[in-house]
């Protein structure tokens, strides 16, 4: 085979294998931050609902259900940069409710969580004036918000790709590297 044949093969490679261990940074997924109310908080009334991401992110979604997965009513979800907040118009009362939310990260690729809270005030007080959870826990200790183990996302699935395609790639090359050898078996027909 010509040198600059198996030139080109090795350049080619080169390139393959240098794209497949470049790209997995590339596709690193934005997460969640921080977020009111926080993982597993205890709050007296929420009266917004505010998420914020590493980055700027698009098309938010956020629904919150109550006791035994119902849902309640809350705002539309709106994005601003990498803060996302829905209004929660009504009175929480006591419970445990869970916030689960969706947004495309700024890699275009979809990560989601959920972020599960109680409410602890009573349904009677303070109506009129709910105040966001974060001044509402006077005092209290937040805990640390939603970790990257609590979001889903395709990853994953990406990065699996990546890899068998460098391997199909690098056992194709050594193939056909072999096969194009001409017979150097000193024989001549």
């Amino acid at each position: 085979m010509p040198r600059f044949i198996r030139r080109t093969v090795l350049a080619t490679l080169c390139c393959g294998l240098f794209l497949m261990f470049a790209a997995p940074a590339a596709l690193a997924h934005d997460s969640l931050k921080s977020s009111s109310p926080a993982r597993d908080a205890e709050v007296s009334t929420v009266g917004q609902i505010e998420l914020e991401f590493s980055a700027h992110v698009l098309f938010p979604t956020i629904v919150l259900r109550g006791a035994e997965g119902r849902p309640v009513s809350i705002g539309k979800a709106r994005a601003d940069g990498p803060k996302v907040t829905s209004d929660v118009p009504e009175k929480l009362p006591k419970g445990k409710y869970v916030i689960a939310w969706r947004v495309v990260s700024s890699d275009g690729h979809p990560i989601e969580g959920e972020i599960p809270f109680t409410v602890t005030g009573s349904a009677s007080s303070s109506a009129a004036n709910p105040a966001p959870a974060a001044a509402s826990t006077s005092g209290q200790s937040l805990p640390s918000p939603v970790s990257a183990g609590d979001q889903k996302s395709t990853q994953g699935f990406s990065s699996w790709v990546w890899v068998a395609l460098a391997v199909i790639l690098m056992i194709g090359a050594g193939v056909w590297l072999r096969t194009s050898r001409p017979d150097r078996s000193g024989s001549a027909e």
